[in-house]
């Protein structure tokens, strides 16, 4: 399963991603009427921690805690491994979801009463295009990546720092 990734010693808080998310999402390529008319919003957000910006969107948890407590059925995934996606139709804005997230990521649209969170920008990598947060963060912070590998790839880290520290 692919995740985004984000690098908080890379991020500038420029807040690209954010405004690329929200604009992602909309039916749009004018700002001030996605803002103004669809009530666009993003599903990554930065947040200040000590020095650093941090970016922050669904983990898609593979025991996903907003999808257990949902009792509309509004939080799915499509497959196995695949993200949890949100059918707005089925939300009844109830916002156990919103309490149950253990990353504050999941809110509910006003205009709607209906849950918003990341999906991964499904529809765009369908295209083969990446996560609008992604292709537009302007230094690399955000990419991504297969967790196995990148897991794999810290171990290897790990592995070769304890060794130079013999």
């Amino acid at each position: 399963m692919k995740r985004i990734v984000a690098d908080p010693a890379k991020c500038l808080a420029c807040r690209a991603c954010e405004t690329a998310c929200a604009m992602a999402h909309v039916d749009t390529d004018d700002l001030i009427e996605a803002i103004a008319v669809h009530g666009a919003s993003p599903r990554i957000y930065i947040e200040a921690a000590g020095e650093f910006a941090v970016p922050l969107q669904c983990r898609h948890c593979d025991d996903a805690p907003c999808m257990q407590v949902c009792p509309s059925g509004a939080l799915m995934r499509h497959s196995q491994g695949g993200p949890v996606l949100a059918d707005q139709a089925k939300c009844i804005g109830c916002q156990y979801c919103v309490q149950a997230c253990p990353f504050g990521v999941i809110r509910i649209n006003s205009k709607q009463a209906a849950v918003i969170k990341c999906d991964l920008c499904i529809a765009r990598r369908g295209q083969g295009l990446e996560p609008a947060c992604v292709e537009a963060c302007p230094v690399g912070a955000l990419r991504l990546a297969e967790m196995e590998a990148d897991a794999k790839q810290a171990r290897a880290r790990t592995a070769a720092q304890a060794v130079a520290a013999r």
